[in-house]
This record gives C-alpha cells, structure tokens and sequence, in this order.
C-alpha cells in the first residue's frame, strides 16, 4: 500500500463540506482513496447492476439506509441521487457525511454544479506520482522504464505487465466508457482518433488538422478531445499572455495525462524502441507537465501552468506562478547539457521585465542536480513538490 499525496486534502475537504467529491480517471486509485480516508463508512459501487436499479428507481429509500453517510462509487452511473443528496445534507449538517467518486467530470461537475452548489469539496485524483512511487520505493531506476510504465496503480500493485495492462485499459475503459459518453458507432476511427490526438501531446492543438487525419470533421473532433478531457486522459495547457501584446500564439497545447498511456497508444512497447523513438522527447515533455498537474490537484489547487510562445518562435516548455513570481521551465529529455538551453529562459526573463520572476529550471533526462549560471539543473528523478510548487 503507498500513500497517496491527495489524502490530507481530502481530510481536510471533509472537515468543511457535507460532501467530498473525489473524481479522476478510470483505474487512478479513488476507490481506494475514499475506503481508506472514511473506513467507517459503508461503500456501494454503483458499477453493481442491483444497486445502481436500486438508487435510479428510488433514490429516497437508497439513501434512507446510510443513517451515517456512506462512500458511493462511480457516482456518474446514478446521476439522480445527487438532487436528493442535496435535501439530505441541507437537513443533517454534517461535515464529511457522503464521500462520492467519478470517473467522467463531464457528467458529474454537471450536476454537482445544479445539485449541490457549495456543498462539495472537490479533489481530483491522476495516477500515481514520482513523489509517490519514490515515497512506497516503486520508482524505476530507468527513465525510459517510467515513460513505459506510467502512474496507474494496478501496474504496481499487481504481477502485471505493461503491455497486458494497457491493451486491457484501453479496450475496457477508453472504448467503452468514452464511446458510450460520444454514442461513438465506428471504433476503428475512435481508436484512430485517439492514438492520432496521443502523436500530438506536446503540441499545438490543430483540430483542424486533426480531423482531416483522423476522416472526421472539426466539430467531431472538437467534441471527442472535450470527452477525452472530461475523461482525464488529456488536458489542454493555455499559452501565457500577460502583457506581452498580440504577438503570442493564442492556441493551446494538448498533453495526455499518463505518459505509459501515450506510450503504448503509438505503439511503444520497450525500452529499446522507446530509446530511438522520435516521441521520447514529447514522452517527456508529457511525463513532466502531468507531474506539475497532478502536484497542484493533489493539493486542491487548480493547475494554473501556460506555456510560452511568441510569433517568432521563442518557446518556454512550462511557465508556473510562484509566491515570489513567475518561474519558466524547460523540459529536456536528454542526458548531456546543451549550451542553448538558456536562450529560451533568458528571452522570456527579458520580455517579463514589468512582473516578477524566480530563478528558472531546466528538468531534464540526466542525473546531475546543480546551479548554472542561468537557470538550475534538476534531474527527473528529483522531481519533487511541495504545497503544488517544485521543492
């Protein structure tokens, strides 16, 4: 058992709102979360055909059975109990009374946003940490080892092999949940359309270009990134703007959120392939922003990260908000420093004159940690946060 980095949120949500919410990808460890943190609450899956009849054609004797709360599961599959949820807290006052799960936002944050407005306390939960695997002694030696292998916990509980496990993934939860949400007919252009969207994580989302490949048309696309989003397995970063004027790109990058995910969506499955791939430097690049991302939710923070790019291609990797200012990643997945590093973290300092700024950072794929003259050397197994910042 690890622990997980979200749990004194979740303690800490529990302690002022009569509802915890805990939401995330398929198979990202909620479950477990929630029976851990309330182990004297009674658990009902709503997976479980019987009891998800059960709370859809009476919601009012379901709940009538949990006089202290209970943790219900895969909340989305009954999305009728949250009205009557609402009555219910209203009437008992009590803090912490119903811990829900949900895999799919796009139905939950709904009717959590209609039902139950300001009784929730929201914590989103993403696989498995380097913070995390470091602290249960799970973290690969290898970096190519954890671009392959990803966060999910079943990989690391289980004798499980990555292969088998994303294979099985991706075929139970990915075409079934995420066609069901869509009504999605032709798998063949899903499954297309989903490893076509991994090729780009790391780069500018052109739905337009996207579509055309995939044989879809923009709108389509538009609508299956937003459930690939609602379903946790991508996000799109924003570019910073501040008052840089209009000579920024106004596009947002598209990351998936597990790196092993990616990997194995085109098709990655060894360590040797992965070391002469031309995606190991987007493997990275994905690996690392998801790291910032799931260090700000696992603290109940929103992520707030951008990216920089101007019209005459400067680029920063990742741009993050400090206490003490803006600080400007660089994401190289290389083991040998290079001397151009610098120059995109030096021309963004010299642009962000009028705000403040903190010295930047280079996370990169070797294993020296040290000061340069420019910006500090962090290696990716040193990847660590404290409070949702780098520590």
């Amino acid at each position: 058992m690890y622990a997980r980095a979200a749990r004194p949120t979740v303690e800490r949500l529990a302690k002022g709102f009569p509802i915890v919410a805990i939401t995330g990808p398929r198979q990202s460890g909620k479950t477990t979360l929630a029976r851990s943190c309330f182990p004297g609450k009674p658990y009902v899956s709503l997976e479980n055909p019987q009891e998800r009849a059960f709370a859809v054609e009476d919601p009012e004797r379901f709940l009538a059975r949990f006089d202290d709360g209970a943790v219900l599961d895969e909340i989305q599959r009954a999305p009728v109990l949250l009205s009557y949820l609402q009555g219910r807290v209203d009437e008992r006052r009590r803090m912490g009374d119903y811990v829900l799960t949900g895999s799919a936002q796009f139905d939950l944050v709904a009717g959590i946003t209609q039902s139950l407005a300001g009784r929730v306390g929201r914590v989103e939960l993403l696989p498995l940490s380097v913070d995390e695997l470091r602290a249960a002694s799970l973290l690969p030696d290898s970096l190519d080892r954890v671009l392959l292998t990803g966060g999910y916990p079943a990989i690391y509980e289980r004798q499980l092999e990555v292969n088998d496990w994303f294979v099985n993934y991706v075929s139970t939860y990915i075409e079934r949940d995420v066609r069901q949400l869509l009504g999605v007919r032709n798998l063949l252009q899903f499954q297309q359309f989903v490893r076509l969207s991994a090729a780009r994580s790391g780069q500018l989302l052109n739905l337009a270009s996207l579509a055309s490949d995939a044989g879809i048309s923009a709108t389509t696309a538009r609508e299956w990134i937003s459930i690939l989003e609602a379903s946790y397995l991508v996000t799109r970063l924003p570019p910073y703007h501040g008052n840089f004027g209009k000579r920024l790109v106004k596009t947002p990058k598209l990351y998936f959120l597990d790196a092993g995910l990616m990997a194995w969506l085109l098709g990655i499955r060894d360590e040797t392939h992965l070391g002469v791939h031309a995606a190991r430097g987007a493997l990275f690049e994905t690996f690392v922003v998801s790291e910032w991302i799931k260090a700000r939710l696992n603290v109940g923070r929103p992520p707030d990260l951008w990216f920089y790019r101007d019209s005459q291609g400067h680029e920063v990797d990742l741009i993050t908000n400090t206490v003490d200012g803006l600080r400007a990643v660089e994401i190289k997945s290389g083991a040998t420093v290079a001397s151009d590093w610098a120059a995109p973290l030096q021309a963004f300092r010299e642009r962000c004159r009028s705000a403040p700024t903190v010295r930047p950072v280079v996370i990169y794929g070797g294993v020296a940690h040290r000061e340069t003259a420019h910006y500090d050397l962090r290696p990716w197994s040193e990847l660590a946060f404290k409070d949702g910042h780098l520590d």
